[in-house]
């Protein structure tokens, strides 16, 4: 038995693994929204294992061992097949809307990504029919290997990089092969021998292993100029950078028109492959003149010899913007410090080494809770590239320092008279600006500076709008200074105390003075109202809705439906969409594999009669799959801001989790299911007010530390989580034999739907709401066990 249970959770652990490599690297070749349907495929090919299972029962059966190894064996094969197929398939997402063909692709994308997956789900299920009385033992195995992938997987992923991990987890996948069969010499050493094979093909990686980036991405096409050539290329778990040299790279976001001087030699560097930011070559700039002619030059003309803190400032353009304006000392908080070890090695004369700069590799919010300095500038840097609201490709992605929260901790980390600098682009139709405008309100409303319009003004370019957010009320002189800056550069004004109509929309002309009536109506106090009205969501996110870029409303619905196919508009205008297809999509597929065993499988083992209802069995069974993932999927997300990075907090909260579950799983023989459910419930209601006092108390602590209170905060509600699913089957099998692998399906195929659902409802409910949701789901099952006995 302990072959089985080594092998169980050397399985898991390379599916776990490959599970985030695969996030890893859907986020760079494609974009978050790819990223995120990683987990939905994992899932559907864990439930369609159980499915399969239930429809072939001969499987069950002795020798249960080889097929173990077999299925582990396939593991490796399909994770790497799989990945390659994916990696070259000519799947076009932008082109889906006219051109059938890429439905075609896109449903081979996923089954390819899915086939890994259903072997590792059909090996757990394979092992928990084989001995139901022990169940709880092999899922004990199988949660735990997952929390040691997902302890692996930064780790992995920072030395290697996440196309290499993917034959680490295949690797991985024929070790538990020979854990399997240990007692069988072939099937020992043929695990053994493939495994070697595959460390050594992550070792050596040749090029046919390489990503093939969107075309879409910027990385893509710049390079398609003739002289572009990539002269850094690095990995680590936070992500992938490259630095192109080209001389047609000339990028000075929110450079003023009346900016006669010439552009400065720079390099272009890339984050996952997307959103240049300029390097600029310090040594060979002879005139620095154009740093006055960026929009944030005011604020150091209004702050001279400012301490300024610059967040995100990648490229290190704002760095040197605050050293050549006049800046006493500059704190560079940029949290990857791949970005800039990247700078660093091809500046030349890198801004994070000047005299009087201080580079912090911490998240801002981080660093800003834990630091007890002041400074007369914050700014917050246009660190992100230029967005279509239409094609939603980022609306799914958190964004912790653009949320209310965020902008309170700027206010109360500014001197008296400080400024908040914040420089956002401007698109059509207006929204992302107009976002940074209301959480700055509302930030100001919350802190109680009395009337906003005091307190803020706000210019713009062509392609920019800045928004200075000022602690103390404007003066005179203030006001006057910033009229001039307007004037001499060319920008228009839009709010601001005693700005005049005559001073709006005039040099920058837009068909209508659409920012200026929106900043009006924000600043009245009619908030509530114009976030109504307006055609898209602009209202401020919190840290419970941190989705600074989802913009859709469902009244946008018609419009995109009636432009399907007819304009360049990606998944039907909004993010928001490819959530709605991939949840319709995972409720067909999963009801057809639900009942697929129920109608074709009646001489597969599924009962037809029994003591127990196959109903009630359904629904407890679905209400676990709920319920895990929508517990599971929010903590992940509320766990960004305290640890930092998405694939560090997916990592520490899967571990966590899949860990202690694992400890209640081995407890669920000595437990009483409908007490454990009920301290469950109560648990998931409360813990938001828990999560929300502990990261106030601790996030300024080291990493570490922090990882110590995830772990701390992660362990109750982990081992409850571990009890239901092998307690209830051992319930359900003493009443209905041969339901386990039916109940394998039901909960890997209701977990398709929860992980879907879950972000669906995160981006309009919040996170609270959505844990809320997964503790109504553990009622379900509570009602639904207790009616399967009578």
């Amino acid at each position: 038995m302990f072959a089985m249970e080594l092998g169980l959770f050397l399985l898991a652990a390379a599916a776990l693994l490959l599970e985030i490599a695969l996030t890893r690297i859907f986020a760079v070749t494609q974009f978050y929204h790819f990223a995120f349907m990683t987990v939905s495929v994992a899932l559907l090919g864990y439930g369609a294992s159980g499915t399969a299972l239930s429809l072939i029962s001969r499987w069950r059966h002795p020798p249960v061992a080889r097929r173990l190894a077999a299925v582990a064996l396939l593991f490796g094969g399909a994770a790497l097949s799989g990945y390659l197929l994916a990696n070259w398939l000519p799947f076009d997402s932008y082109t889906i809307a006219w051109d059938r063909r890429q439905l075609i692709y896109l449903a081979i994308y996923f089954l390819s990504l899915s086939g890994p997956f259903f072997c590792a789900g059909l090996g757990t299920a394979l092992a928990l029919a084989a001995e139901p009385t022990r169940a709880h033992r092999a899922y004990a195995a199988n949660l735990l290997g997952s929390a040691a992938g997902g302890i692996a997987a930064p780790l992995v992923l920072g030395a290697f990089g996440g196309p290499r991990a993917i034959p680490i987890a295949a690797g991985i996948g024929c070790l538990a092969a020979s854990g399997f069969g240990w007692r069988h010499r072939f099937i020992r050493w043929s695990g053994l021998a493939l495994a070697l094979i595959f460390v050594l093909l992550a070792w050596r990686f040749p090029g046919w292993l390489d990503l093939q980036l969107s075309p879409y991405k910027g990385l893509s096409l710049v390079l398609n100029f003739p002289d572009a050539c990539v002269v850094f290329h690095a990995e680590n778990a936070q992500g992938r950078v490259d630095v192109v040299e080209s001389g047609a790279i000339r990028s000075l976001p929110g450079l003023s028109y009346a900016y006669r001087g010439p552009i400065p030699p720079q390099r272009g560097l890339f984050i996952d492959g997307d959103g240049l930011a300029p390097i600029l070559l310090a040594d060979q700039i002879t005139d620095w003149s154009f740093v006055e002619y960026l929009p944030t030059a005011i604020a150091y003309q209004l702050r001279p010899d400012a301490r300024a803190i610059i967040l995100r400032p990648r490229g290190g353009l704002e760095v040197w913007t605050a050293l050549r304006l006049g800046a006493s000392s500059v704190v560079a908080v940029e949290p990857n410090p791949l970005i800039t070890r990247a700078v660093d090695a091809t500046a030349g004369r890198s801004p994070y080494t000047e005299l009087g700069v201080v580079t912090v590799h911490e998240e801002a919010r981080t660093y800003l809770h834990r630091t007890a300095e002041r400074f007369h500038l914050i700014v917050l840097a246009l660190s992100e590239p230029y967005r279509p609201v239409t094609s939603g490709a980022y609306s799914l992605a958190e964004s912790y320092d653009l949320t209310v929260e965020a902008f309170q901790a700027y206010l109360s980390r500014l001197t008296p008279g400080g400024i908040l600098v914040v420089t956002r682009w401007l698109q059509t139709p207006p929204s992302e600006w107009i976002r940074a405008a209301a959480l700055a309100v509302e930030a100001l409303n919350r802190e109680g500076y009395g009337q906003p319009t005091d307190h803020l003004v706000a210019f713009r370019g062509i392609q920019t709008g800045t928004l200075l957010v000022f602690r103390s009320p404007l003066t005179e002189e203030e006001m006057a200074a910033i009229r001039r800056f307007a004037a001499s550069r060319r920008f228009d004004l839009v709010a601001g105390p005693g700005v005049r109509p005559d001073e709006m929309n005039r040099v920058n002309r837009l068909p209508e003075p659409y920012y200026e009536r929106a900043f009006a109506r924000i600043l009245a106090g009619d908030r509530a109202g114009f976030y109504r009205e307006y055609d898209f969501a602009v209202w401020p996110p919190t840290d419970d809705r941190p989705f600074f870029f989802h913009f859709f409303k469902w009244a946008q619905t018609p419009a995109i439906l009636r432009t399907l196919g007819q304009r360049w508009q990606p998944f039907g205008g909004s993010g928001y969409f490819v959530l709605v297809a991939l949840l319709i999509l995972a409720a067909l597929a999963s009801t057809i594999l639900i009942l697929l065993p129920v109608v074709v499988g009646r001489r597969g083992g599924i009962p037809i009669t029994g003591r127990g209802s196959r109903a009630f069995v359904w629904l407890y069974f679905s209400g676990l799959g709920l319920g895990f993932l929508l517990v599971e999927i929010p903590l992940v997300q509320r766990f960004i801001l305290f640890l930092g990075h998405p694939t560090l907090a997916l990592a520490a909260v899967l571990a966590g989790l899949l860990f202690f579950s694992g400890m209640g799983s081995a407890m669920a023989p000595k437990a009483r299911l409908s007490v454990i459910l009920v301290i469950l419930i109560l648990t998931i209601l409360i813990w938001p007010m828990v999560l929300n006092v502990a990261f106030e108390a601790s996030l300024g602590w080291p990493l570490w530390a922090r990882l110590m209170v995830t772990v701390g905060l992660l362990a109750p509600v982990g081992v409850l989580l571990g009890i239901p699913f092998p307690a209830g089957l051992a319930r359900v099998e003493a009443t209905m034999p041969g339901v386990t692998a039916w109940a394998w399906a039901v909960n890997g195929c209701l977990s398709v739907i929860s992980a879907v659902l879950a972000a669906l409802l995160a981006l309009d409910l919040g996170f609270n709401a959505v844990l809320w949701l997964g503790a109504a789901s553990y009622a379900l099952a509570l009602w639904a066990i207790t009616r399967v006995v009578r």
